[in-house]
């Protein structure tokens, strides 16, 4: 199908895609929604109309909570080894209480599929390095495996509660530490190795952990990095460690007093889970701590078993027979989500390395090279695809490719429309959005819904998701702030080191007392889709009307000169108002006035004259957090004079050498 045009209300959009109405029934979605209907009172599925029969179920989801989340925790078999009493015994935020009195453990979840003889033998890891040859995992490797390293770590005193930390990339061998350290009741904590010592303390030496996995390097870009310093700065900085257990990565010997990765997971176990109260800590999630120490967010077991296989079984349509793919690092939401795809016995491919290595079709030559059913990057490679000119759907097998799915900042309109033309027209495009606060998504997938330009496709099941404007009342085809208005089960359970809960409380309920405020913009249209136009806390405020910088970007990134671009709007003395674009230019192109025209017109005419910037000012690069957004925030504070070392956490940034100009501007300016 040919694209529409996704701003116009009028006539209603042309959507660029539907899905098939033969496989409708076949959802898992459906199917659950059915069984629901004949055992809980959920309304049934309507093949005619999919998207009036999703409305319905949403509603009924977010209306009787309760009834839904113990009719989906039966449907897919969560074990309770002790029975729950009630599902929400108190729904208020902060601090709802999930499942009281229920005991279970999510490693065994994550292991299920190994029980099965007939899947013993079958991949549950796929890993790809930058050789681009997968090697794989069996199923019966991986729960053999984790029972030698469970035992391993309680053999070293590792108790319920205690914290386990990884600086480990995406190998299997991260997902097989995170599995024992929850086998054992312990709670994980992970950063990826492309962090500097000063930002892994910042994270690490919150939580204490007893002890520290460690690679001694990892390859990227074609070369390898050797990681062995910063280890041995961690082991010094970190008094709570126990144990560090080191895994080869580079084929190095391990340090003086760590012990050797294989030693552990070659033991002869049979599994042991401790089953645990349904809110017991799983994980800790960090914030990216642009402007402090990052948020220490706790995630339980309970809440992130129930939530992920939600969000991969209804929402993503993931099962046995799938290969689940995710392009991330350890020290991304992202990874915790895809090692949740073992929850489902679907097959999970981890990637550790560059993603434009050796050119920027490197994760399309995974997906092809692993057989990826669902696919999922970010906004910027898609972006960074299309504008390589590359054609992956000419250039690769991707048969079995059902999803290509997108997160990190909002798709826009082009990226929607390159994953069609070139990857392929019958591709199911899944723009979601979510948070590290909750390690899901707030809206995105769902299999029986069709697709617009630019648009989420639906708010999530169980997400009582509303756009807000100041005072609370909730907006439809507006812009308004992005709530939930009821409790979510992989909500924090708390943050670390936060004893009266005051910093939880203020990052999310200050504006809105008892709802939870995000601080992103959406507009959720009548359609019930939904539109993410970027950060609130970076609003850009022009006369009055707010707009978001996401459609600034996805405008001005279209220009071919563009390589990336930077947008903040300042208050200024006597009440003015300066909204400077920074532009990263492609190799080559020169920022003269004719260039600078043609941004103007392209941002006049694709938005308004409003947004048009005051000036446009070329940078050397834009500076990101670890995980790769933009840095909005620290640099509008940097422009508005705020000194460096409070502006910004320096452990948080890619470059923080990047952030000098902006600090120089500001004084120049004053």
């Amino acid at each position: 199908m040919t694209a529409g045009n996704s701003t116009s209300h009028l006539s209603g959009p042309e959507a660029l895609w539907r899905p098939d109405p033969a496989g409708f029934a076949a959802t898992r979605l459906t199917r659950f929604q059915t069984w629901a209907a004949q055992h809980h009172g959920a309304p049934a599925p309507d093949p005619d109309d999919p998207v009036a029969s999703y409305a319905a179920v949403h509603r009924w989801s977010t209306r009787e909570l309760s009834s839904f989340w113990g009719a989906f925790a039966e449907w897919s078999g969560i074990r309770f080894t002790t029975p729950y009493e009630t599902v929400l015994a108190d729904s208020a935020m902060p601090g709802a209480t999930w499942f009281p009195g229920a005991t279970l453990n999510y490693a065994e979840h994550a292991l299920r599929t190994a029980e099965d003889p007939a899947h013993a033998d079958q991949p549950a890891i796929l890993h790809v390095d930058e050789s681009h040859r997968p090697t794989h995992v069996t199923w019966a490797e991986l729960r053999s495996r984790v029972a030698s390293l469970a035992d391993a770590l309680r053999g070293l005193g590792v108790r319920p509660g205690d914290r386990v930390s990884g600086y480990l990339p995406n190998i299997p061998e991260a997902a097989v530490a995170l599995l024992a350290t929850a086998a054992v009741g312990g709670v994980w904590t992970s950063c990826a190795p492309d962090f500097g010592a000063r930002s892994v303390l910042d994270r690490f030496q919150q939580v204490e952990p007893v002890v520290l996995f460690t690679v001694d390097g990892y390859r990227y870009g074609g070369k390898e990095h050797d990681r062995r310093e910063t280890v041995a700065e961690l082991r010094a900085d970190l008094p709570t460690l126990r144990a560090v257990v080191h895994v080869p990565l580079l084929g190095t010997p391990a340090p003086e007093g760590a012990l050797e990765w294989a030693d552990l997971t070659s033991g002869d176990a049979e599994p042991r889970f401790e089953q645990v109260p349904f809110d017991h800590p799983l994980w800790v999630l960090y914030s990216s701590g642009t402007t402090g120490l990052p948020k220490a967010i706790v995630q339980s077991q309970g809440g992130i078993l129930i939530e992920h296989l939600k969000q991969l079984t209804l929402h993503n349509d993931i099962g046995p027979g799938d290969r689940f793919f995710w392009y991330t690092s350890t020290g991304w939401m992202m990874w915790n989500l895809l090692v949740s795809g073992l929850l489902t016995g679907a097959t999970v491919v981890t990637y550790d390395g560059s993603p434009g290595f050796p050119d920027t079709s490197a994760q399309w030559r995974v997906v092809e090279s692993t057989g990826t059913t669902v696919y999922g990057t970010s906004a910027a490679y898609v972006m960074a695809c299309r504008k390589a000119g590359l054609h992956p759907g000419r250039d690769f097998d991707l048969a079995q490719v059902k999803c290509v799915a997108t997160t990190g900042s909002p798709l826009p309109p082009d990226g929607f429309r390159w994953i069609h033309d070139e990857v392929s027209e019958d591709m199911w495009i899944a723009s979601v959005s979510g948070g590290t606060d909750v390690c899901s998504c707030f809206a995105g997938a769902a299999p029986t819904l069709p697709v617009y330009t630019g648009e989420l496709q639906a708010p999530s099941l169980a997400t009582d998701l509303q756009a807000w404007d100041p005072h609370g009342k909730p907006l439809t085809d507006e812009v308004g702030e992005l709530v939930v208005t009821q409790p979510m089960p992989s909500m924090p359970v708390r943050f670390w080191n936060d004893p009266d809960g005051s910093r939880y409380h203020d990052s999310y309920f200050d504006m809105y007392p008892g709802v939870w405020r995000h601080g992103d913009w959406i507009t959720l249209t009548s359609r019930n889709t939904v539109v993410i136009h970027g950060r609130s806390d970076s609003t850009l405020n022009r006369q009055g009307v707010r707009m978001g910088s996401a459609d600034i970007y996805e405008a001005v990134e279209r220009l071919p000169e563009i390589r990336e671009s930077l947008v903040i709007g300042l208050e200024t003395p006597g009440g003015g108002y300066w909204m400077p674009l920074f532009v990263h230019l492609a190799e080559g192109a020169v920022l003269d006035d004719a260039l600078r025209d043609r941004v103007q017109q392209t941002i006049r005419h694709s938005l308004s004259p409003r947004h048009v910037p005051d000036e446009i000012i070329e940078i050397p690069a834009v500076p990101h957090t670890l995980t790769g957004k933009r840095l909005e925030v620290p640099v509008k504070r940097l422009l508005q004079g705020t000194a460096m070392e409070k502006a910004v956490n320096p452990g948080s940034v890619d470059n923080a050498e990047l952030l000098r100009f902006y600090e120089e501007l500001a004084r120049d300016r004053a």
